[in-house]
C-alpha cells in the first residue's frame, strides 16, 4: 500500500517545493522599477557624427533607464572627448525638453553610456541623441511611447505562470506514467550483447 502512495507523495513534495521556490523568488527578488521586459532599442546602428550608435531604451513612467552603445566608424576610432546627452520632450509640446547627461561605462570592450530620463506620464515622447565632440558632433531623434508600471514583483509569478503550468502538467504525467508501469523499473543490462 505505501508503494502505490510513493509516486504521488514524490509528486506532491516536487510540486510543494516548485511552488514555495516560485513564491520566495517573487517575493524576494529585486524589484528592478516594474521591469516588464528587457529595454528595446529605439536607434539601431546609426551613424551620428564621427560615431556609430544604438540607443535603447525602458520607457517605464518613473524613472527609465537609456543606454547608448557606441562604435567607431569603420576605419576610425571614437573620439576620446566624447559627451552624449538626451534630451526628452512629450510630442505633444506640453512640457518644454529636459536634457540629461549621459554618463561613460566601459562594457568589457564595448563603449556605453547611461542615464535614467523621467517620463510623467503614457503618452509619445521624442527623445533626442545629441553627441558632441571636438571633431564634430550629430544628433539624432526618435519617438517613444511612456508606459505605465506593471504589478512590480508579482510581474514575475505572471510572466511565470505558463511555466509554472507547463510544470505542472509535465509532472502530473509522469506520476500518471508511473502509476501504470507500477514504480520504476531499473534497466537490464543482460540482453546487450553483440551478434
Amino acid at each position: 500500500m505505501n508503494a502505490l502512495l510513493r509516486p504521488s507523495f514524490q509528486f506532491t513534495a516536487a510540486a510543494l517545493a516548485c511552488t514555495f521556490a516560485s513564491l520566495a523568488m517573487t517575493l524576494f527578488a529585486a524589484s528592478g522599477r516594474a521591469h516588464n521586459g528587457p529595454p528595446f532599442p529605439i536607434i539601431t546602428d546609426q551613424r551620428v557624427g564621427p560615431c556609430v550608435v544604438s540607443l535603447w531604451i525602458h520607457p517605464d513612467i518613473g524613472n527609465s533607464p537609456i543606454f547608448v552603445l557606441v562604435d567607431p566608424p569603420p576605419g576610425g576610432a571614437v573620439p576620446k572627448d566624447l559627451k552624449i546627452e538626451i534630451g526628452i520632450q512629450p510630442v505633444s509640446g506640453r512640457l518644454p525638453e529636459v536634457l540629461y547627461p549621459m554618463s561613460i561605462a566601459d562594457q568589457r570592450g564595448q563603449l556605453e553610456y547611461k542615464t535614467e530620463v523621467q517620463f510623467d506620464r503614457q503618452e509619445f515622447w521624442k527623445v533626442r541623441l545629441i553627441l558632441s565632440t571636438s571633431a564634430g558632433g550629430g544628433e539624432s531623434a526618435a519617438e517613444v511611447e511612456a508606459t505605465p508600471l506593471g504589478y512590480g514583483r508579482w510581474d514575475l509569478l505572471l510572466f511565470a505562470l505558463p511555466f509554472l503550468a507547463v510544470g505542472f502538467l509535465w509532472f502530473k504525467l509522469m506520476a500518471k506514467r508511473r502509476r501504470r508501469k507500477g514504480g520504476v523499473q531499473p534497466a537490464s543490462f543482460a540482453d546487450t550483447s553483440l551478434p
